[in-house]
């Protein structure tokens, strides 16, 4: 992007900020107060506030692609590459084809030429599958594998698939049960705290419940967190975690796919780190 006036000054946009320059063309330290104003210095400044909100946007939809377990029509991946937001939120990403085997991380989506990845043999290749999948990491059973050839590659996600934190069920868990424990009495100081951290961390409260929904195998699972609804200067601590169908109906453990039950714990553990650690030492 080129230079455009602004008064006695010229401004430009670069790596995603203002700069400014003077009538002899030396690169001032930051934009004059007095042309703050100036209709090109406001335009700049709301493009870059737009960027923002746009790279925000395609990296959440991204991360949701994984999470819900979406397949993505390649011809959707090719039209949307050439867009560096969209560009820097898929990179990288482990793909599977339509057989559901790993194909490789991705480097770049042509119309033509198809998708362009690095295989597991560190071999550059191309192949053109009608539907792409972004697997959640929970479901790649050489994760460790994969992560170790990742840092050998050099690979850094924006979006978390590889480094993404995951759990899976243990095997002792009682699958007759509706609730986990693990999670539950994480204690704040005060209520409004711990909806902070839950809208923080980008989830939705409903009904004095932080939500996670997944989409798996094509049914919508829901798992919550109890945080409180009452006023919120009041103490409060995270309930246990449940799963509920899109109905409301609580499920047993035994029925939550290993997506959603990943999910859900993350949530709870996430929401449990912020716990007021204080008490806890001077209770010990």
């Amino acid at each position: 992007m080129g230079w455009v006036s602004a008064g006695d000054y010229e401004v430009a946009l670069e790596d995603g900020k203002v700069v400014c320059r003077n009538a002899a063309g030396r690169r001032l330290k930051s934009v004059p107060p007095k042309i703050a104003d100036d209709p090109a210095v406001m335009g700049l400044r709301q493009l870059v506030e737009w960027l923002e909100r746009h790279e925000h946007r395609c990296l959440t939809d991204v991360e949701r692609w994984m999470v819900r377990s979406l397949p993505v029509p390649f011809a959707v991946l090719a039209r949307v590459w050439p867009d560096p937001a969209w560009q820097a939120a898929l990179r990288d990403l482990v793909v599977t084809g339509e057989d559901g085997e790993v194909a490789g991380f991705l480097r770049d989506a042509d119309p033509e030429r198809g998708l362009g990845l690095v295989d597991l043999d560190g071999d550059t290749v191309r192949i053109t599958p009608g539907m792409v999948r972004l697997p959640h990491p929970v479901l790649l059973e050489d994760l460790e594998d994969l992560r170790e050839f990742a840092v050998e590659l050099g690979v850094e996600q924006r979006a978390q698939q590889l480094f993404r934190e995951v759990w899976q069920r243990p095997a002792a868990l009682d699958t007759e049960g509706t609730s986990v424990e693990e999670y539950a009495g994480g204690a704040f100081k005060e209520l409004r705290f711990l909806h902070g951290r839950a809208a923080q961390l980008g989830y939705r409260v409903r009904g004095g419940n932080a939500v996670c929904s997944v989409l798996e195998d094509g049914r919508g699972v829901e798992a919550r967190v109890w945080i409180g609804d009452y006023e919120g200067y009041e103490e409060t601590e995270t309930g246990p975690l449940t799963f509920t169908d899109p109905a409301g109906q609580a499920l047993k453990v035994g029925q939550v796919g290993p997506v959603a039950w990943s999910e859900g714990m993350r949530m709870a553990a996430s929401l449990y780190a912020g716990r007021n650690i204080e008490d806890e030492e001077q209770a010990a």
